[in-house]
Order: structure tokens, then C-alpha cells, then sequence
């Protein structure tokens, strides 16, 4: 298997449910971003909270839903209620485990779609519940901010 077939393997392998959803792989593989700056729309960084990653300043570096809220919030984001598209609003996703912590984020698209960098692979867009289960639990903070 090379190419669409193998990209596509790898991706159903992570989420089972992704096939059922529909999704599209949108980029190559592309490590100097993850998932957390690809939701803030910043393909040039690692985002995460350790002392290994980018962090904004001002953010807490902390592995809780909180510290996420505010390093999204230094670029302008704000809590709101649901995933329903607003035209004029950028809106992203914050996925967390049964336990609470961030595993993930996503940025919306249109009234049907998100996108995501998955691990350390593509981006791909694909409805918002498609990737909910194991590897990143569900997505339990949406944010907004005007675009």
C-alpha cells in the first residue's frame, strides 16, 4: 500500500469511526507543527504546555482544559457554548480525555467540517465527532473569536 490507500490505513487505524464520518487528508506529512498550533492556525510551532514545547506567554503551562483556554485566549479566542457555525466567527475545538487533559484541538471550517493535524501525520477534514474515542477523547471546549 503506498500513498491515498496508506495515509488512509494509518488514519482509520487511529480513529475507527473516521471511515464512517467522512474526512479528506488535506496536507503531507509536516512535523514542525502538531495539532494545538495547527487549531491556531501556526504551522511553525510545537504546542504544548512541557518545557519542551512553544507556549504562549501569559498561558499556564499546565496539562488542564484551563491552560489551554488561556493560550488560545492570547490570540484572541473566547469560551462559547456549542460547535455551531457562526459566519464571521473562527471557532476551534478542545478535545480531553475521561480524565480531563487536552489530547487534541481542531479549527472549524464550515457548518460541517473541522480540521486537524492527526499525531504526527496529516491534516485531514472531517466532521467534529469523527475523531471522539480513545486516542483523544471528545471535544469538550469550543472557543471563538471574530474572523
Amino acid at each position: 500500500m503506498t500513498g491515498k490507500m496508506e495515509r488512509c490505513a494509518t488514519l482509520e487505524a487511529l480513529f475507527p469511526d473516521l471511515a464512517d464520518w467522512g474526512y479528506a487528508v488535506t496536507s503531507d506529512i509536516d512535523f514542525e507543527y502538531n495539532c494545538i498550533a495547527w487549531a491556531a492556525g501556526d504551522k511553525t510551532h510545537q504546542w504544548w504546555p512541557d518545557e519542551h514545547g512553544y507556549w504562549p506567554e501569559g498561558a499556564a503551562r499546565a496539562m488542564t482544559v484551563e491552560a489551554f483556554i488561556e493560550a488560545y485566549a492570547t490570540l484572541g479566542y473566547a469560551s462559547c457554548h456549542d460547535d455551531e457555525h457562526e459566519p464571521g466567527y473562527e471557532k476551534i475545538a478542545i478535545y480531553a480525555d475521561e480524565a480531563g487533559a487536552p489530547q487534541h484541538a481542531a479549527r472549524q471550517v464550515n457548518a460541517e467540517h473541522w480540521t486537524s493535524k492527526c499525531g504526527d501525520y496529516w491534516d485531514i477534514s472531517h466532521p467534529l465527532r469523527a475523531i471522539e474515542g480513545a486516542e483523544y477523547g471528545r471535544a469538550v471546549r469550543f472557543m471563538k473569536r471574530p474572523g
